[in-house]
């Protein structure tokens, strides 16, 4: 097989999506879209999620470009889930 290949379906259908560090300059609006994936993962604990305040979750989700969607407490579990370990996250909870 040559090239790259995307069996799923929807990863076909996404339009506009390339590498970091390039944009894409949308031609009706003039628009630029970038995303780069920073390059730290967060180093925070669960209990620094814990008692991180709402905007401060909402500036860590957006720098890696994730939904900032639902109330605090939604916003504390998703970054938790995503940034990590499930050891890290199981061996806190009693």
């Amino acid at each position: 097989m040559s090239g790259a290949s995307y069996p799923n379906a929807a990863l076909n259908n996404i339009r506009g999506i390339k590498p970091n560090g390039s944009e894409k300059v949308s031609k009706k609006e003039n628009l630029i879209c970038e995303f780069q994936m920073p390059l730290h993962y967060p180093r925070y604990k669960k209990s620094d999620y814990e008692k991180m305040p709402e905007w401060k979750l909402d500036c860590l989700l957006r720098e890696y470009g994730l939904p900032i969607m639902g109330d605090v407490k939604e916003k504390r579990n998703f970054a938790m889930g995503a940034f990590l370990w499930p050891c890290q996250i199981q061996s806190f909870n009693g």
